[in-house]
């Protein structure tokens, strides 16, 4: 056997058991690959896949294409998807603490959104620690609007519109003001406003941006109801399986990804809203009144979540110092 062959040989082996060590992981996304969140989870992947080089490869799968937003954290948590990312406050019904950052007027800004994400951060990590799945980082979207086919001068303005809901906060407020509620993910959200099934919702201005919402809707209300946020979070098992090297290369991106996610949360926040503005919706604050209805409904929802959260959810607004 000459040199050549005896080198082309041990480079072959070699090959072979770094493909044998090397592994793949698919993770679920359901915005579109435009939408900062896919974006900043699409550089994660990246920076995964390059500091283990390559032992480790992450690939991302936005738009719901792997699985839709409603599937998405029961996939991971049964192993049919090593890692995702989901809307938190839509778990409400598997823990309510999943719903802090949905309580209406609760936090309303960056700055005390961030201050209640940590106080509410451990028992985040430990509630999902007993379902098996490892948390990552968390990306905020930004304060939450009211966006309505029509004006919305008075409750009977908005008595019987379609609303679209994305969780059980936002369900309850849809019914608090008249309105009748209707589950719709946000892929699934122009063709919904486009055919009447939805004429309403409570939502981010990115939503809005990204589904051009404006070829639908005339008005947008800068409400700033909350700041709900995603979380990225891993398969328990398919995290056990990784060497300690690549948990900590893991961990360094997802605190990388998750500042970035919050810093550009906030600097598009009122860039959205110029967006609308600039493509014909008329953007505006509520009158007096109707903040007062909302502000109405969202008490009432604090109080019912409180009681649903119990000592637990009183303990997170302790931390947080509400």
């Amino acid at each position: 056997m000459n040199t050549f062959t005896k080198l082309a040989g041990s480079v072959a082996l070699l090959l072979a058991a770094t493909s044998a060590h090397a592994e793949k992981w698919d993770m679920a996304l359901a915005y579109s690959a435009t939408n900062y969140h896919s974006e900043i989870a699409a550089e994660f992947a990246a920076a995964v896949t390059e500091a283990t080089g390559g032992d480790l490869e992450v690939v991302t799968h936005p738009g719901g294409s792997l699985f839709g937003g409603s599937e998405i954290f029961g996939a991971v948590r049964k192993g049919l998807a090593p890692i995702g990312e989901r809307l938190i406050s839509a778990l409400g019904n598997d823990n309510a603490l999943f719903e802090v950052d949905s309580v209406p007027f609760l936090a309303t800004g960056f700055a005390d959104s961030k201050k209640l994400y940590d106080a509410s951060k451990p028992a985040l990590i430990e509630a999902l620690e007993e379902s098996r799945l490892h948390f990552l980082y968390s990306c905020p979207w930004p304060p939450q609007g009211f966006y309505s086919v029509k004006e919305a001068n008075s409750l009977d303005d908005l008595s019987g519109l379609k609303f679209r809901a994305y969780n059980a906060t936002t369900s309850k407020m849809a019914e608090g003001l008249g309105m009748l509620p209707t589950k719709i993910e946000a892929a699934e959200l122009s063709q919904a406003f486009a055919t009447g099934v939805a004429q309403s919702m409570i939502s981010s201005g990115s939503t809005g941006y990204d589904r051009k919402l404006w070829e639908h809707v005339s008005h947008y209300y800068d409400v700033k109801a909350w700041l709900p946020r995603n979380m990225v979070i891993v398969n328990g098992k398919a995290w056990g399986r990784l060497s300690e090297d690549n948990q900590a290369a893991l961990t360094a991106a997802a605190a990388d990804a998750e500042a970035k996610c919050w810093a550009k949360a906030e600097e598009l926040d009122s860039w959205y809203i110029e967006q609308f503005e600039a493509n014909g919706m008329k953007v505006e604050k509520l009158n007096r009144e109707m903040q007062a209805e909302f502000e109405r409904v969202g008490a009432e929802l604090k109080a019912a979540w409180l009681e649903r959260a119990g000592d637990a959810g009183a303990a997170v607004l302790e931390a947080y110092g509400k």
